[in-house]
């Protein structure tokens, strides 16, 4: 019981938005927005506007179920429900550490917390970190 209520409590920890921003506005951009919610689903934005890239500007989004175990997050989306015009973004198999400042350590150092994407079958995911807002 108290191992099932550690982890509620951790998972209550990866709830919310994550983002990133590469880039300078007017020139080359590039947005990654995440949302954990709740009830264990996620909705994932990618945005890329490139100067004189083909195509100049693109939006990509993604959607699904995540699972924890410890501090990794699993993606998975079913082809059946969670695809559709809008929805394309293949996050299943993607996997990501939760990294944040352990409330044991009482330093000065400071720690943003953020995901950090270890393993997709994304090329452009693979190693990207999104903080926490």
């Amino acid at each position: 019981m108290i191992t099932g209520l550690n982890s509620f409590a951790q998972s209550k920890d990866f709830l919310g938005e994550y983002t990133r921003t590469l880039g300078e506005e007017g020139k080359h951009l590039i947005e990654y927005k995440l949302t954990l919610n709740q009830d264990r689903t996620f909705v994932f934005h990618y945005y890329k506007k490139i100067q004189g890239g083909t195509p100049t500007e693109a939006n990509e989004y993604g959607k699904g179920k995540w699972s924890s175990k410890g501090n990794m997050i699993t993606f998975t989306s079913n082809k059946n429900e969670d695809f559709d015009e809008k929805y394309t973004l293949d996050l299943n198999n993607s996997t990501a550490r939760f990294i944040a400042k352990n409330p044991r350590d009482k330093s000065d150092k400071i720690v943003k917390t953020r995901l950090q994407f270890l393993e997709s079958e994304i090329p452009w995911m693979q190693r990207i970190d999104i903080f926490k807002i």
